[in-house]
């Protein structure tokens, strides 16, 4: 990932630590400055490449499997938790994703793909 890491608010397991509503609140912000940082440029993209879009509907179909709700789309503190996971999982392995301005979306990253399909799903929920 790139150096700003300040897509989201919380660190590991905090959603846990607030009531139901601080914890989607907590969660909308984290998916708020994901989508600013990564999921706008990331989604203009796919508007202009069918080839990208398909790739990160794939992903978002993925992440849907993986929350355990395909048919109507995980809600915001499900998919904000899966978004941190990827960032730590990333900072942890010293993945950098280059400023937004310079990435080449033909040739976007796994990492970068996952983390815009939680962009994708999110906006469809209504979470952003």
């Amino acid at each position: 990932m790139s150096n700003d890491t300040s897509f989201t608010t919380a660190g590991p397991g905090a959603f846990g630590d607030f009531s139901e509503a601080n914890r989607r609140s907590v969660a909308r912000s984290t998916l708020n400055g994901l989508m600013h940082w990564l999921g706008e440029p990331g989604l203009a993209a796919a508007r202009e490449s069918a080839g990208l879009q398909a790739i990160i509907d794939q992903h978002a179909a993925a992440v849907r499997d993986a929350l355990g709700d395909p048919e109507h789309g995980p809600g915001a503190v499900p998919l904000a938790g899966y978004a941190t996971g990827v960032r730590d999982a990333l900072i942890e392995a010293q993945w950098q994703l280059p400023p937004t301005n310079e990435v080449d979306w033909a040739h976007v990253e796994w990492p970068a793909l996952r983390l815009i399909a939680i962009c994708a799903l999110a906006r469809a929920g209504g979470h952003i």
